[in-house]
């Protein structure tokens, strides 16, 4: 069965653009992913850790015939090909993949939580993806409601356009 799945994709640490284009180009490489949508590029203050560079935010939307913890694992493993290192909590970091929703299901494994457990507190995932669920009702309703009751007050900039190397 194939499955919409909207991800939170960030980071703070190198070349934020091209890390953010190649996790992209990552996931386009993965058997049962197809990336259908990439929201613009936001800045974004750090979240939890301030005391950090800024941060350059994507959602990108995407079908799957792999099973959640399937996905995460694929996710983990293009963090891993990006130098992703997991030495701060919050801190600094090459490239960051979430799962921030999976349709509208309800996923609560001891290793994934689904939605993001932070997605509904956090404008650098709400913001991205509601750009990109427009025609996603099941989504785009979870996401309308959090930004209704979200009390984030961090700042976030609408930067550019993700341009993708389609070799």
């Amino acid at each position: 069965m194939t499955e919409q799945v909207y991800l939170s994709i960030g980071g703070n640490i190198g070349d934020r653009e091209a890390n953010l284009r190649a996790a992209v180009t990552e996931l386009q490489a993965q058997p049962g992913v197809n990336v259908t949508a990439v929201s613009a590029i936001y800045e974004t203050e750090p979240w939890g850790n301030r005391e950090q560079a800024n941060f350059n935010n994507i959602a990108v939307a995407l079908t799957t015939t792999l099973t959640p913890l399937e996905l995460l694992a694929t996710l983990h493993a293009v963090e891993q090909a990006l130098h992703r290192e997991r030495l701060v909590h919050w801190g600094p970091r090459t490239i960051d993949l979430d799962i921030a929703y999976w349709g509208d299901c309800v996923i609560d494994l001891p290793d994934l939580q689904v939605p993001h457990p932070h997605a509904a507190e956090r404008n650098f995932v709400l913001l991205p993806v509601q750009e990109i669920a427009q025609d996603d009702p099941a989504v785009l309703t979870q996401v309308q409601a959090a930004l209704a009751e979200n009390k984030d007050t961090s700042w976030i900039n609408k930067v550019g356009e993700l341009v993708l190397n389609n070799d």
